[in-house]
């Protein structure tokens, strides 16, 4: 039963790929983006210590108090924005981009749109 489709498949196998080369350390963490077929999530991670820094989706209260939006895309847009937010007031201005396996196009360039909007820098 837990066979993954070739599509996931795929993914894996781009995210192994670009995780090869791709670490978030405590000065530069990274900035990893997750989509499903309904929600966004997007969370800084430093990946030496093994933590989650900040972490933001669509799932989040300031997102649900937010009037309706137009599109998943902009809700992506806003996620980015609100987790660029949260790591700058950590004090955190630059990061690695991770796209997670995925394509580099439509919510997660959304996401990564709306961080650099905010201030963040990759």
């Amino acid at each position: 039963m837990g066979a993954l489709s070739s599509k996931a498949q795929a993914r894996n196998k781009r995210k192994k790929r670009i995780r090869k080369r791709l670490i978030g350390t405590e000065q530069r963490p990274r900035l990893s983006v997750f989509r499903s077929a309904r929600h966004i999530y997007a969370q800084v991670i430093d990946d030496t210590s093994g933590h989650t820094l900040v972490a933001a989706s669509s799932l989040d209260k300031a997102v649900k108090e937010h009037p309706k939006f137009e599109s998943k895309r902009e809700t992506a847009n806003f996620v980015g924005k609100l987790v660029a937010k949260r790591a700058v007031e950590k004090g955190l201005k630059q990061v690695v981009f991770d796209r997670n396996g995925f394509l580099y196009h439509g919510r997660v360039k959304a996401v990564s749109d709306g961080a650099r909007e905010a201030g963040l820098i990759f």
